[in-house]
């Protein structure tokens, strides 16, 4: 189990996922427990890139529920159909936002949330069993560098 984890902050995005990829990968190694590694994760993440907010939500029934986070505090429930979170679950498949605020649904857990990036997380089997969302305080922060950044690092999971 890793301490710490070395990436120079200084780099640009793509190279702080190349060089956080391996490293993550061996911080999960024989943890099995997934909330232990998703607070692990969430953690490295806002550290690395100083997002806002960075966590998870698990699926539980027809809801996701908060778990695993760094940042202010967030909403604790979220339901199908409504918002960005919802959007990434029920498509199974990643979701950017560039503006918040104009995403038809979009449930404001902070107010300075501009930006959005929301990532299934599945199990052995291609089930969706929780979503890792990261918000920034910035307007279109997120794109394809970042979607296949954290593609990456939640496969380990």
């Amino acid at each position: 189990m890793a301490s710490s984890l070395a990436v120079d902050l200084a780099l640009p995005k793509k190279e702080k996922y190349e060089v956080l990829g391996p490293q993550m990968k061996a911080l999960f190694e024989g943890e099995e427990n997934l909330i232990a590694n998703m607070a692990n994760c969430s953690a490295v993440l806002k550290e690395v890139f100083g997002f806002l907010w960075c966590g998870f939500y698990l699926v539980e029934g027809e809801q996701l529920v908060l778990g695993p986070f760094q940042g202010p505090i967030a909403c604790t429930r979220l339901f199908k159909g409504k918002g960005v979170c919802a959007a990434a679950w029920e498509k199974n498949e990643t979701v950017i936002v560039a503006d918040v605020d104009a995403f038809p649904g979009h449930v404001a857990c902070s107010s300075s949330s501009r930006s959005e990036i929301v990532l299934p997380v599945r199990n052995k089997k291609g089930e969706v069993i929780a979503v890792l969302d990261v918000d920034s305080d910035q307007l279109n922060d997120f794109d394809q560098i970042d979607e296949h950044g954290l593609e990456a690092i939640i496969k380990y999971l």
